[in-house]
């Protein structure tokens, strides 16, 4: 234990520089008591650090000291050259930094880390954007990337989905999130934090002005708080459904997750091998193109206006296909 603590003290010092006792003590969670003997046990072994007295002291290493130790496990190699997701990076324009941060990794692991992280190179791929979705253009992200790291204000034209839906807006970005490979980001514009799709925006140009972060923001803790959020103003109602066995396993792949939890968790077995459940719904316009999906397998039950709106749906398509197509038609066979 007490030599894993004097590597990662070590490797503190060459990243950071000057740290106190007090912010080394902080970082490992020990006692600045601790810090003291861990110091002076890696001076004993020859470590060329030394300490500065005072207000700004803190202990550091001689300048042009390096330690090939990095610490690293075989798991956590592998885990660094899995966290960059190629196409993400190389739409933040980082991919050819991407590319030499790796070669830069494999050549300083060992012999056996750089086996292994090879192998994850070589087995795994990461594509995270869903099935059937081209990719978006984005041809502000940079710019929006670029405003984030450096704190500095937006002025952006936005497409929104409600009137006046393009609208001209001086935004502080605070981070960018990538969720089911759309890129979001997240920004104050006044008194209020939101959520903007980078997709949506139509035109952006960054500001001289220098922005300061709001005091205790956390963009992780921000993201959760808005999806849990995000999911209770989505789903606006409720329906009754009656499902057989095929659409109850169909639903669960087609719908959004939380649907078919609730679906899985609701279900009563009717008869005929169906089952009664109950499933949130966001719109009756939206529900019903969601259960059309399923075809014969689900039925209605409530609310009636719902039940209505399939059955005259269904009137609908049942009319278009009661003839043969009108016109030349070309057989696949």
């Amino acid at each position: 234990m007490r030599a894993s603590r004097l590597v990662s003290l070590l490797i503190l010092l060459q990243a950071r520089g000057r740290l106190t006792a007090a912010q080394l003590a902080g970082e490992l969670e020990v006692s600045v008591r601790t810090i003291y003997r861990d110091v002076g046990a890696l001076a004993a072994a020859g470590v060329p650090l030394y300490g500065d007295a005072g207000r700004d002291g803190g202990y550091r290493l001689v300048d042009g000291y390096r330690t090939r130790l990095t610490g690293l496990t075989g798991a956590e190699a592998e885990v660094l050259l899995l966290g960059g997701l190629p196409g993400p990076v190389a739409d933040l324009g980082l991919g050819s930094a991407l590319a030499g941060a790796q070669r830069k990794l494999l050549a300083a692991l060992p012999v056996d880390l750089r086996d292994r992280a090879r192998l994850v190179q070589e087995r795994f791929h990461l594509d995270a954007p869903g099935w059937y979705r081209d990719a978006e253009p984005l041809p502000h992200l940079a710019a929006v990337a670029g405003a984030v790291w450096h704190q500095r204000s937006l002025r952006m034209t936005y497409r929104r989905w409600r009137a006046p839906t393009d609208v001209t807006r001086i935004v502080d970005p605070l981070g960018l999130v990538l969720k089911a490979g759309r890129w979001y980001y997240v920004a104050r514009c006044g008194e209020h934090v939101r959520t903007y799709r980078v997709a949506q925006i139509l035109d952006a140009e960054p500001l001289a002005t220098r922005f300061e972060r709001p005091d205790g923001f956390e963009l992780a803790a921000y993201w959760r708080r808005y999806l849990a959020d995000f999911e209770v103003r989505r789903q606006r109602g409720l329906a009754d459904v009656r499902l057989s066995s095929r659409g109850l396993e169909r639903l669960a792949h087609l719908m959004d997750p939380a649907v078919g939890a609730a679906a899985e968790r609701n279900a009563v077995a009717d008869r005929d091998g169906w089952v009664r459940t109950r499933i949130p719904i966001e719109t009756r316009e939206h529900a019903v193109g969601e259960l059309l999906r399923l075809g014969a397998d689900v039925e209605v039950l409530a609310p009636l206006e719902l039940r209505r709106r399939m059955a005259t749906v269904a009137a609908a398509m049942v009319r278009l296909y009661a003839d043969e197509p009108a016109g030349d038609t070309r057989s696949g066979a």
